[in-house]
């Protein structure tokens, strides 16, 4: 799983001055199947038996949620930013590492995993986790691709994010 790192391309001051983004456009490219495979197998037969859906965090984070969901025979449902999915819709305000935004998703009933691309102060997975049971939804446990190091040991409710390659 490592080796796969060498494809994260960091791109400085993106979106904004200071942010350091990763972009796993190269990785996707070249190594798409590798890395589902590596954030599906972080979860046990079991865990993925216990589950009736992947919710997958806008934007990078459905491109990862709706292939898992495909490749399990389990349904996907996308948290998305404010405005972008038709009412009714359950929503939660949260701080981002470089400012606020809002979150909204469609309510419903089940038992979730949420999938994410990135950990960086852990806002977006808090928020989402946190909507998701607002919604309906029962958060059976979170993974996410990379972990860039802000947040050592971050929790989110009883949950420790599942990590594919570690950053910091």
């Amino acid at each position: 799983m490592q080796d796969l790192k060498q494809f994260v391309v960091d791109i400085p001051d993106f979106p904004k001055p200071g942010i350091l983004f990763r972009d796993i456009s190269p990785l996707l490219r070249r190594h798409f199947a590798a890395t589902i495979e590596s954030i599906e197998s972080m979860f046990t037969e079991q865990e993925w038996d216990a589950v009736d859906a992947v919710a997958g965090i806008e934007s990078r984070g459905f491109i990862l949620a709706s292939a898992l969901a495909e490749r399990r025979g389990k349904g996907f449902v996308p948290i998305r930013k404010k405005g972008k999915l038709p009412p009714p819709v359950v929503d939660i305000a949260y701080d981002l590492e470089y400012g606020t935004g809002v979150l909204e998703m469609q309510a419903g009933q089940g038992r979730l995993l949420l999938i994410d691309d990135v950990l960086a102060t852990g806002g977006t997975l808090t928020a989402s986790t946190a909507l998701s049971r607002q919604a309906g939804y029962v958060v059976q446990g979170i993974g996410v691709l990379i972990d860039i190091g802000i947040a050592p040991g971050f929790r989110c409710e009883d949950h420790v994010p599942r990590i594919v390659l570690q950053y910091g």
